[in-house]
């Protein structure tokens, strides 16, 4: 890992709010890509998923799920059960930031897609019994139609067609029909 991204990782535990989110946002877009150095900070980042600070979580979150592209070892796989945790954090900031991310693990590979899957399909079928389940069934139909979006597969619009069809309440049947429009 080169200097300036082990300084950004620094700088985004700083009590400083600001450089936090300058940090944050410099190492969000250096994950976008592949990366080399993703070994370098995974154990730190799967550490940070449990931290007291629910910012720390989120971030980590985020980090871990645009960075599983970068996952040669399939650490992933291992991990993953982790990382979805913090989509029910105690804090639904946190939980939302790191759910509406978590779609980008799908983008690993296969066998992380079908993992991927299986979680927002079985989440979306039970969260019923969660405070704002709507929203959290939304940012799962949105994170269907980002991975459809990527990866061009109609497995994933079906199933994300037929979860809308399933929903009783007509007026969120509209409003996720809307995100595939």
């Amino acid at each position: 890992m080169d200097e300036n991204i082990k300084h950004e990782f620094e700088k985004s535990k700083s009590t400083d709010k600001q450089e936090q989110y300058e940090a944050y946002q410099h190492l969000l877009a250096a994950t976008e890509q592949k990366v080399d150095w993703a070994y370098d900070i995974w154990d730190q980042l799967i550490e940070d998923l449990s931290d007291k600070d629910n910012h720390q979580r989120a971030r980590a979150a985020q980090y871990l799920a645009n960075l599983a592209k970068s996952d040669p070892e399939n650490r992933m796989l291992r991990d993953f059960s982790k990382l979805w945790k913090v989509t029910k954090d105690e804090k639904f900031v946190t939980a939302r930031h790191s759910l509406k991310s978590i779609w980008k693990v799908g983008l690993a590979g296969p066998e992380q897609k079908e993992l991927v899957m299986h979680y927002m399909v079985d989440r979306f079928q039970t969260c019923t019994v969660e405070k704002n389940y709507t929203l959290i069934r939304s940012d799962i139909i949105q994170n269907l139609k980002y991975l459809y979006d990527y990866l061009q597969e109609e497995s994933i619009k079906e199933t994300a067609l037929m979860l809308i069809e399933n929903v009783e309440e007509t007026k969120y049947q509209k409003k996720y029909r809307s995100i595939w429009k």
